[in-house]
Formats: structure tokens, C-alpha cells, sequence
């Protein structure tokens, strides 16, 4: 071949090694379904649409704009007026490319169907679970990504692989803003969040395209992947409170749901992948999120760094050790395997065995016994220092940017 005529994104491929290799081949057989989309639309939360497969659409909505936003505008000056939009029911700031805030001002809106009562309800149950929650999001749904093939490289080739602390930080702060008490109304921050997040996933489908890594021909971020991420954060929480026996109000449990629905389309989602019920999103999990988890070289590398996150704080419950026993017990041994979590000699037969009992007596459905006293302090110690560890990620405020630049 003309070394002349050797492209840089050539070059990179064929030298960026096993990896990138890797990556690239494996993202290749991601543009179709194993198994045929059966899903039905009828047990959506509108109860009716087109039924086409989700991982053959995008979002036709957002995408165009943030293109042009992207080729023909000062993405950091827009970033800039961004980051002064912070509250849900607070104007757009002047100086926004028309286009840009034409798309916010449709994309804000909350659906027909978005009910204040459930909402209230939804508080009520972060209110009760947050320290669960905190936990969870990071060892259910956050160790999850790593083993969803498609997020793992997305994130990895993007810039959040780069930038893993930042991203994460965002990650945290969604999660905060959905538990707040008036998180979809005035004064709420869950809106932005989530339109600004939509608008980041466009840029990355505009922006992945052209990394070296990632082939030209393949479109990230699909209505599908969306839905596989909402069901590693709301469907895999509420399997996990269930299996752990947490008692749960049912009203509690649909406010949940609502708060997920809403984030759902305000990440533009359409209607009709939206499960109108936990029944209904157990079954969609079952054929969109749990056949695709499976090990890769990039996963492994993001959740090795996501477990040594905690060695520069001064907090010993979050030592790699504990972090990666409860990444095994809350994730499973399978899982546990596939990212080299070794099993603690310590920690892993002492969840095992006492986490039952801890839960019970949290839920004050056992009296506090001698024989579980030391392993509650510590559990107990730990969820307090994790969620310390989750809030401090946004003791500055944090700006949900358009990114310029890939990995």
C-alpha cells in the first residue's frame, strides 16, 4: 500500500493493538438481534405503537441538531450557556443556536401522561432506600455496564473512558437528581439532566463514528442500548430490593417506576419501549438486558478502574478488597469471574451469611441480635461511607458538557 495514501484512522487501526482489534470486530455483530424482537407495545406505558426492534432506531430528533451544533458553532461557548441551565422550570439561556433551543424547549416537556401523585410517591421511596440505592447504582447498575458489551466500548472509546472520574460524577448526579423531592418539578434539576444527557448521547453518535476504534459503519447509542441501560439503573434495583426481601408499599414501587418512566422519554425514548409495569419491564429485561452480558477487554479495564477508586480516599470500608466482595455478592459469581474479582477470604462469606439478617433489622422486621451486632455496624458504616463517597463526587457543581473529542 502508498504509505501516502495510509490514512491516520488506517494507521491507528492497524496499530492500535489487540484491544482496539478487539473492539472493533465485536461491535461489528451489534447491528443485529440474536433472537427476533417480541416485545410488545401493548405493555408499554401508552399501550400501543409500530413494534419495530429498538435496536434498529436512534433519535432522529436530536441527532440532526446536535450535528449541526457540532460543525458549525462554538461547541464551548455553547457549553458555557449550558452549564448556567440548571433547574427545570428556569429559561434557556440567551445566545443558544435557534435549533439547539427549539430541541430543548420540545424536549423539556413532560409526556400526557406524567402523574404528580406517583411522583410523590417516588420521593417516598428514595427517601427510605437511599442508602440502599447509593450502593446499588454503583454495584448493580454501575459494575453492570462493564458487562453490557456495547456501553463497555462506547464508554471506553468515547470520552468518558479517558475521563472515567468525570463521567462518573454525572452518572452521580442522575442518580441524585431522580431521588430528589421535587425532581420533575420547579426548582428540580431531573429535567435538564436528563435533556442534557440526551443531547450528549446524540453527540457521541456523531463523534464515536470517527474514532479509529469504532467502525464508521455502526451507530451507537440505539433506542435499544438506552432501554438496556434503564433496566441495568431501575429493573435491576428493584430485582435486587426483591431478592433481598425488602419490603416495599405498592404505591412506593410505582412512584419508582414513574420517576424511570419519565426519565425514560425525557431521554428520548419512545413511548412504546417505556414498560408500563414492573412485570412488563422484568420480560422486556429478559430479552434486551440479560442474553448481551458478557466479559470484554475494555469492561474489564473500566471496572478494574472503577474498583480502585476508592484507594485514594481515606475511607477503609471502601478499600478494592471490600468494593470488589460486594461487587461479586451483589452481581453474582458469574459476573464476579468475568471481571477478576477474587472471592474474599473475609468479606464474601460474612455477606454471604449476615446481609439477610442486616437488611431484616434495617426494615425493623428483626430485633437487633448479639450474634449479627458487628457485621450491622459495619454494613451499616459502609453504606453511610459509600453514599459520603457518592455525594462527594458532586460537592462541585457538574456540568453535563457536549463532548469534543473521542477517547
Amino acid at each position: 500500500m502508498d504509505a501516502n495514501r495510509l490514512s491516520r484512522r488506517d494507521a491507528i487501526r492497524a496499530g492500535g493493538g489487540f484491544l482496539g482489534a478487539m473492539g472493533v470486530l465485536a461491535l461489528g455483530a451489534r447491528t443485529a438481534r440474536a433472537e427476533p424482537w417480541t416485545w410488545s407495545p401493548e405493555n408499554s406505558v401508552v399501550g400501543s405503537g409500530g413494534g419495530a426492534d429498538p435496536l434498529t432506531l436512534f433519535d432522529p430528533e436530536a441527532d440532526p441538531v446536535l450535528a449541526d451544533v457540532m460543525d458549525n458553532y462554538d461547541v464551548p461557548g455553547v457549553n458555557r450557556l449550558l452549564a448556567t441551565w440548571t433547574h427545570n422550570n428556569q429559561p434557556l439561556p440567551a445566545g443558544l443556536p435557534k435549533g439547539l433551543a427549539d430541541f430543548i424547549e420540545y424536549a423539556r416537556q413532560l409526556p400526557s401522561w406524567a402523574d404528580q401523585g406517583k411522583l410523590a410517591s417516588s420521593f417516598e421511596f428514595n427517601k427510605k432506600r437511599g442508602l440502599y440505592l447509593g450502593v446499588l447504582y454503583a454495584f448493580a447498575s454501575g459494575m453492570m455496564s462493564t458487562v453490557i458489551p456495547h456501553e463497555a466500548r462506547a464508554v471506553y472509546y468515547s470520552r468518558g473512558g479517558s475521563h472515567l472520574k468525570d463521567r462518573i460524577a454525572k452518572t452521580a448526579k442522575f442518580g441524585y437528581d431522580i431521588g430528589t423531592v421535587n425532581a420533575y418539578g420547579d426548582g428540580g434539576e431531573m429535567i435538564v439532566t436528563c435533556v442534557k444527557t440526551r443531547i450528549i448521547h446524540a453527540a457521541v453518535r456523531h463523534l464515536l463514528p470517527q474514532s479509529p476504534h469504532w467502525p464508521s459503519d455502526v451507530t451507537p447509542i440505539s433506542q435499544d442500548d438506552v432501554m438496556v441501560t434503564w433496566h441495568s439503573l431501575a429493573t435491576t434495583i428493584m430485582r435486587t430490593l426483591n431478592a433481598w426481601k425488602v419490603p416495599i408499599p405498592v404505591a412506593e414501587s410505582e412512584g419508582y417506576l414513574h420517576s424511570w418512566q419519565l426519565a425514560g422519554h425525557l431521554l428520548g425514548v419512545r413511548d412504546e419501549y417505556i414498560p408500563a409495569t414492573w412485570d412488563q419491564a422484568d420480560a422486556q429485561a429478559r430479552q434486551q438486558l440479560d442474553p448481551i452480558l458478557a466479559p470484554t477487554a475494555e469492561g474489564n479495564d473500566l471496572a478494574n478502574q472503577l474498583l480502585n477508586l476508592g484507594a485514594n480516599l481515606d475511607l477503609s470500608l471502601l478499600s478494592r478488597p471490600i468494593l470488589g466482595a460486594f461487587t461479586r455478592f451483589i452481581m453474582g459469581e458469574n459476573i464476579g469471574n468475568w471481571l477478576n474479582i477474587p472471592r474474599e477470604p473475609v468479606w464474601s462469606p460474612l455477606l454471604e451469611v449476615a446481609w439477610g439478617p442486616f437488611v431484616a433489622v434495617r426494615e425493623g422486621v428483626l430485633q437487633v441480635a448479639p450474634v449479627i451486632d458487628a457485621p450491622y455496624w459495619m454494613f451499616d458504616e459502609f453504606l453511610r461511607q459509600f453514599a459520603m463517597w457518592y455525594l462527594a463526587e458532586l460537592r462541585l457543581p457538574v456540568s453535563i458538557e457536549i463532548p469534543m473529542t473521542n477517547r
